[in-house]
């Protein structure tokens, strides 16, 4: 039986952590744990979420749940809130829900604090490293059976009914998911006409009906082609030597979004060395497989541009293609053979410096996902035996996750997030004294959480931002700071600050709080012709747009530069404005400079019928949320702000019958209606505060969100 461990790094010479492993996440299978009752009690989770697996695509994150709620031994003591028809809502009835709420959730909360969550939906994760560990011959090791057999239930479970599978969980078919999947499959040990239901032939028949892997988008085109199923003359050129570059250059290293910098950082590695795994007789096999013509018979050269339509998010404009031509027929060659070799020696040693640079400065956590198996790949062919590629390994845990519908591998955790945002709506309910314990526990991971270094050495000649102060999405070991996770950390700790330490504990020291301000105030984007005053959110956005033409994906739009957000620019002028109150005359400047032109760019980024778009959430309903709190924030109102006005609207709009918000998704996304989370809490308290007529309204959602929270049952 599975159970989640936390904050456990024991018995592994290759680990490390810069805070005891705090809000470390790690499942293990230990098959004496549960009674025979509660194993049943699992595998009833797991079928029901296969019977209604194509209604529901996420899971409810049940077994975790079970598990805390059974070794906590959980009763639920307050009697569920029934609200009659035509019935009034009661103060005394809302004060009960949210108490019964509250009760549940703090059972929910980890030894160390932090609410652990489920954090995956992509489906290009486990698959590249499944690929990875059978590549390096680690797979059996780092995976036994029974992980297997979860990563395959998981597989089987989110297979859609074509046959394929989606860019992420809810998404139509795709060339890249369904090749991945199919692929991973058959290096787990099934045949090629075997898995549950016919998963194995029905993704094939797809694959091959679709043009066959051939078509498989560029990211894809790397994996194939270092497991040896795929050549990489039919790739586009990722030259190392970009990594060498003077910095007059427009196209530079330090003027990359930090995620496709460090995506393409391990790529360029492996493309020019010319990486291939050892070709097994399961390899051969698979080449068969995946085409429609005889593998030694595709011409490879005329498949470097191809890619599935149902692939294509952003199109290639005719000027990247030329560019790639141009580096494939003119350059390459060139970089290939002496004298010019010599210089791709050098890139190549540049660049697996900057891997091993940003693997210590991770922990070997690495920034995501994406990242990490492609860097433990570079670090193995590197050295199979080093030191480098075992540090890797130890920290392959940190991303598992187990729930009903399987195994799957996370972007990352999102420890920090979900606590600092859990934190505030368990104060917003003032529910203190009844909660002490559960928010002590919580203030000390915050506190735990907080990055208090810069990277290593000479961080900027790595194109790394500062992290001192800061917080991340997930755990200290992690290392990237983010602005609006910062923020969301600096408005916890000033919050607790206020209060009795008997019963939230030690307040945090005021220059950890003034360096947390510093990261915040650093990533703000100057205003000039291509910069609006938003806040970014890892690194300062400084780039021009027009990089963008350079982005070499099929299926992301805008991810060559970093951008400002909303959520993060709404969020920064929150926690600025607390601070501000407690501490007025520290950068006060700097601050209320911060703060006008915050507020200038969320008036030019709203939308005409009143919305924001969010990109960390699900689009308007989520970019509003955090609009609306960093206006109300610095004073703004219902009265004298028009675009409080539009936004109110907006937002009683796209509320639905039974109390809950409507939340959109753009493009190929499909409308999908949610019930509203506790990310929201501010936005309710801060349309209770402003509009008290409207406060019936408001109520349901909060009798929504006690009724609908947890798939699971408890007494």
């Amino acid at each position: 039986m599975w159970r989640l461990k936390i904050a456990d790094g024991s018995n592994n010479p290759y680990l490390y952590s810069t805070n005891s492993f705090v809000g470390r996440q790690t499942w293990v299978f230990d098959p004496n744990y549960g009674t025979p009752e509660e194993r049943d009690e699992v595998e009833h989770a797991r079928l029901h979420f296969w019977n209604h697996r194509h209604q529901f695509k996420p899971s409810g994150d049940v077994l975790w749940r079970m598990q805390f709620i059974r070794e906590k031994r959980f009763k639920q003591t307050i009697p569920q809130v029934k609200i009659e028809d035509g019935e009034e809502i009661s103060y005394d009835k809302v004060t009960d829900t949210l108490r019964r709420s509250v009760h549940l959730f703090g059972a929910l909360q980890a030894d160390d604090g932090h609410w652990p969550a489920e954090n995956a939906g992509p489906m290009f994760f486990i698959q590249p490293l499944v690929i990875c560990l059978y590549i390096t011959g680690h797979l059996d090791r780092v995976f036994p059976e029974e992980h297997k057999k979860e990563i395959l239930r998981y597989l089987y479970n989110q297979q859609n009914e074509d046959g394929g599978w989606g860019f992420h969980i809810e998404g139509a078919s795709t060339m890249f998911g369904t090749t991945l999947s199919y692929i991973c499959m058959r290096l787990l040990g099934e045949g090629p006409d075997g898995g549950l239901n016919g998963a194995c032939t029905n993704a094939r028949k797809w694959i091959l009906d679709h043009g066959s892997a051939t078509a498989i988008p560029s990211w894809g085109k790397t994996w194939l082609t270092v497991l040896g199923v795929y050549q990489w003359e039919g790739c586009n050129p990722m030259p190392p030597e970009f990594w060498i570059l003077p910095s007059i250059f427009p196209m530079h290293p330090a003027k990359m979004w930090c995620y496709c910098r460090l995506v393409y950082m391990p790529m360029s590695y492996l493309y020019g060395r010319r990486f291939v795994g050892p070709i097994t007789p399961l390899v051969l096999q698979l080449r068969e497989e995946l085409y429609a013509q005889s593998y030694n018979d595709i011409k490879w050269k005329s498949t470097r541009h191809l890619c599935a339509k149902e692939d294509i998010y952003y199109p290639h404009p005719l000027l990247q293609d030329i560019m790639w031509d141009s580096f494939y027929i003119f350059t390459e060659p060139l970089l290939t053979r002496w004298p010019f070799s010599k210089l791709r020696e050098k890139a190549l040693k540049t660049t697996i410096n900057h891997i091993h640079y940003e693997d210590e400065n991770s922990r070997y956590i690495t920034i995501g996902a994406v990242e990490k198996s492609l860097c433990m790949l570079a670090c193995w062919d590197e050295d199979p035996d080093g030191v480098c590629f075992k540090k890797h390994l130890a920290r392959i845990p940190d991303y598992i996750w187990v729930a009903e519908d399987g195994m799957k591998m996370q972007s990352f955790g999102s420890q920090l997030w979900d606590t600092s945002l859990a934190i505030q709506a368990l104060l917003a309910t003032d529910l203190t004294h009844d909660i002490a314990p559960i928010l002590k526990k919580g203030h000390d991971f915050i506190k735990a959480s907080q990055v208090k270094d810069n990277p290593y050495g000479d961080f900027k000649s790595m194109y790394r931002h500062i992290s001192k102060g800061s917080w991340t999405f997930s755990d200290q070991d992690h290392g990237w700071q983010l602005s609006d996770c910062t923020a969301e950390g600096l408005k916890c700790c000033l919050l607790f600050s206020m209060m009795n330490t008997e019963i939230v504990g030690e307040k945090v020291q005021l220059e950890l709080l003034t360096e947390a301000v510093n990261v915040i105030l650093s990533l703000q984007a100057s205003i000039n012709r291509f910069k609006n005053g938003g806040e970014a959110g890892w690194e300062p956005a400084r780039s021009s747009k027009w990089l963008e033409i350079l982005n070499p994906t099929e299926f992301f739009e805008d991810i060559v530069i970093e951008h400002e957000y909303v959520e993060c620019t709404g969020t920064g002028m929150q926690a600025l404005v607390l601070f501000k109150k407690l501490y007025p005359n520290h950068r006060r400047k700097e601050i209320e400079a911060f703060l006008r032109d915050g507020c200038r760019y969320l008036e030019n980024m709203q939308m005409q019928d009143g919305s924001w778009y969010g990109e960390w959430g699900m689009c308007f309903t989520y970019g509003t949320y955090y609009a609306l709190g960093g206006l109300e924030a610095i004073g703004k109102t219902y009265e004298d702000c028009d675009a409080i006005r539009k936004a109110v609207n907006f937002l009683l709009s796209t509320q639905m019958d039974d109390g809950g918000s409507c939340k959109y998704c753009l493009a190929i996304w499909r409308n999908i209606v949610t019930q509203i989370t506790a990310n929201n809490h501010f936005s309710i308290k801060f349309t209770l505060n402003q509009f008290p007529d409207w406060r019936k309204q408001i109520q349901s959602t909060l009798i929504v969100l006690d009724l609908d929270q947890f798939p699971i049952e408890v007494s």
